[in-house]
């Protein structure tokens, strides 16, 4: 082939190699990529049809002791009634402490992630694409 490509004359090459520019081509200008796009939108909360979620926190205190938060209910909900059933059912002491920016805040002793969302989708309080498990 490269014997082929010698003996024939140059302007017959010319077709077989065509000669671009920088103006000729279509210069497509990649736009930054925000990966919090989506988490911006979700807390905005401008839009009509948005999701109100539970968020189900863990923070840990001292040593081997942490603290689960649940923040996010409907304000309808008696929070205490709540707050005395999870107690009942996972064997661990809480509270409803009241937060200028977040409103009522349930805080639980302990690892309690899994079995709160667990309770909260089966008594039908919240549904389970509206929880968010935060955490280590």
């Amino acid at each position: 082939m490269n014997i082929l490509l010698l003996q024939r004359p140059l302007s017959s090459l010319l077709p077989l190699f065509q000669i671009r520019f920088m103006s000729d081509l279509e210069v497509q200008v990649p736009t930054a990529f925000d990966p919090f796009a989506d988490a911006n939108a979700e807390d905005a909360g401008a839009g009509a049809g948005t999701k109100e979620y539970v968020h189900i926190r863990v923070q840990q205190r001292n040593g081997r002791k942490s603290l689960t938060t649940v923040q996010g209910l409907k304000k309808e909900y008696s929070y205490t009634k709540i707050l005395k059933d999870l107690k009942k059912e996972f064997c661990c002491n809480g509270t409803v402490v009241q937060d200028s920016e977040l409103g009522q805040v349930i805080q639980l002793q302990g690892d309690q992630r899994k079995n709160v969302s667990t309770f909260l989708v089966q008594a039908g309080l919240v549904k389970k694409d509206n929880v968010k498990i935060h955490g280590f």
